[in-house]
């Protein structure tokens, strides 16, 4: 999972995380409001000093583009519907990772917006490459399939 956060960054040894959290997100708006009770819980047992609004704009950024983009509008019939969407944390010393599954294949583009300040959507990937200090994505292997869009920020001052 954590292979192309290797790649231009500085090295993260998947056996050293300290911490990681996870949950399982159902396929309705909502569960942004649940992604952001999760995160604000979880980081609120982490010191992440000054980062905590930023990584919770992040979460409901990465969270909300899951949902509107990577959900087809009608799940097949028996397709499971309760979660589809996985948020994970994971802190490492002086890093963390937000990381969010979701059952597309699709490669998370951000739009360009220059045309219309006004619109109210289109600015979440944006946002994203604003508050967080890298982000990216890979796709899922596996039977599953999909694709895990990424986040990482540096935590109390390491350069």
């Amino acid at each position: 999972m954590l292979k192309p956060l290797r790649q231009g960054l500085p090295p993260l040894d998947p056996t050293a995380v300290s911490e990681a959290a996870s949950c399982a997100l159902p396929a309705r708006y909502e569960a942004v409001r649940e992604a952001r009770h999760f995160t604000r819980s979880t980081l609120g047992h982490w010191d992440v000093g000054d980062r905590f609004d930023d990584i919770a704009l992040v979460v409901s950024e990465l969270v909300t583009n899951a949902l509107r983009h990577a959900l087809p509008a009608e799940l097949p019939s028996g397709a499971p519907r309760s979660a589809p969407v996985r948020l994970h944390l994971l802190r490492w010393t002086g890093r963390l990772v937000c990381a969010v599954r979701d059952p597309s294949n699709e490669t998370p583009v951000p739009r360009e917006t220059e045309d219309d300040f006004s619109a109210e959507s289109g600015r979440g990937l944006l946002l994203v490459e604003s508050f967080a200090d890298g982000w990216g994505w890979h796709p899922v292997e596996g039977e599953a399939g999909g694709k895990l869009v990424w986040a990482l920020f540096r935590l109390g001052g390491t350069a």
